[in-house]
């Protein structure tokens, strides 16, 4: 606190020498004439005074027959008027100082903990549709009303907390993890597998259900596989009630599939020239800002680059500096050689291949052929297939279980 107060006031580091130096200290020590950090060389001494006491020093001088030079000065009697005399530097520092006063009536950055089944996108929209924004200023948000709103917005969210923490509107939320209770019904209508194409039943598994098919039998689209409705017999073999469930079953098809796509016989291909022209914007929160530039060429592509001043990414203020690079290019045309077609048209075949082992499909047999026509390549298939069956629908009642229930 001393040093502070010592730069403050302001005060010189001297040189002392003459006829009685040691006489010179004790005066100024009669006079409250502070010296300090006081070091001997020889005939000559060096230490520092502060600015008010030097200048009661012109009568000690003379009494003692002692001379002083001043070496350096301290302080800000000393600093502000050299900082004066760089009046960009000053211009710049009371423009920082201003913006980051201002900057600080306004809210640069949102941040979401908590959520993992709400993205942040979506969560985003929301506060936008309820004009939160980064930009916004701070007093114009109503935290209680923005706290009321996310609860009713979101039903899984079971506690919010919002709070400005300097430029930053933090958000907390808590989602309910609690499982889902699903209220399945006492009793079923029931329901029933059926084929979902022409085939024969290669494997058949059953949970829950009556088979009607067996391992082996042709069947034919919108066959039943799998009944859910499972009759209740009486003591003479005879039908008293049915009860109806959800089928459920593990049930291969064997089937044929084809598979067909085509490829021109020529393409556009871009050819860059190597020109270039260059633009540059700023962004500051949404909003860009931009010299207005005429096309550069014909046709190009656009590359940006976005890059954030290190001064505002510490302050969390989304202001950025981006670059924007024009590439010309010119379309030409070109023509498939047999190579290329075959490898287009093969990734075609391998992207459908991996989409039916997605979905469980077994491959049992398979023919392509690739083939030129005076217009394009043209890939087709045909695939002999096991096929996982997944088509239900509900049970149809007959009139049976309506005479039982009148008898």
């Amino acid at each position: 606190m001393i040093r502070f107060l010592k730069y403050v006031r302001g005060y010189l580091r001297v040189r002392v020498w003459g006829f009685s130096p040691e006489r010179f200290m004790n005066l100024c020590s009669n006079r409250g004439i502070l010296l300090w950090d006081i070091v001997r060389e020889g005939d000559v001494y060096y230490m520092c005074i502060n600015l008010k006491g030097f200048w009661q020093l012109k009568p000690i001088l003379k009494k003692t027959g002692t001379r002083v030079a001043i070496l350096e000065r301290y302080g800000l009697p000393f600093f502000i008027p050299r900082l004066m005399k760089r009046k960009m530097f000053v211009a710049g520092l009371l423009f920082v100082i201003a913006f980051w006063v201002v900057s600080s009536f306004y809210i640069w950055d949102i941040k979401l903990t908590g959520n993992y089944r709400i993205t942040e996108d979506v969560f985003l929209d929301f506060l936008k549709e309820n004009q939160v924004t980064v930009g916004m200023r701070r007093d114009s948000l109503d935290i209680g009303e923005l706290e009321k709103q996310i609860r009713k917005q979101f039903p899984e969210i079971t506690w919010a907390s919002a709070k400005l923490d300097g430029i930053r509107l933090q958000i907390d939320i808590k989602e309910n993890d609690a499982p889902i209770q699903v209220e399945n019904p006492e009793t079923s209508m029931g329901t029933d597998l059926i084929a979902e194409y022409d085939g024969i039943v290669a494997s058949m598994i059953v949970r829950s259900g009556v088979p009607r098919v067996s391992i082996g039998d042709m069947v034919t689209k919108g066959t039943v596989l799998v009944e859910g409705r499972v009759p209740v017999y009486n003591e003479d073999a005879t039908v008293r009630e049915y009860y109806y469930v959800d089928a459920d079953a593990d049930i291969m098809l064997e089937h044929a599939m084809d598979f067909a796509a085509e490829l021109p016989l020529d393409y556009v291909k871009k050819e860059y020239t190597g020109r270039e022209e260059k633009s540059y914007y700023l962004k500051v929160g949404d909003e860009i800002c931009r010299l207005p530039q005429d096309r550069p060429f014909l046709v190009y592509d656009s590359v940006m680059k976005e890059s954030r001043p290190l001064f505002f990414e510490k302050l969390t203020i989304p202001v950025y500096w981006g670059e924007v690079t024009h590439r010309e290019y010119q379309n030409t045309e070109h023509v498939y050689t047999e190579e290329e077609a075959g490898r287009h048209l093969n990734q075609k075949l391998m992207d459908f291949l991996a989409d039916l082992e997605e979905k469980g499909v077994q491959i049992i047999e398979k023919d392509v052929r690739i083939e030129k026509s005076s217009l394009s390549w043209r890939i087709s298939g045909n695939f002999l297939v096991q096929e996982p069956v997944r088509m239900s629908s509900e049970t149809i009642r007959d009139n049976v279980e309506e005479r039982n229930t009148d008898e």
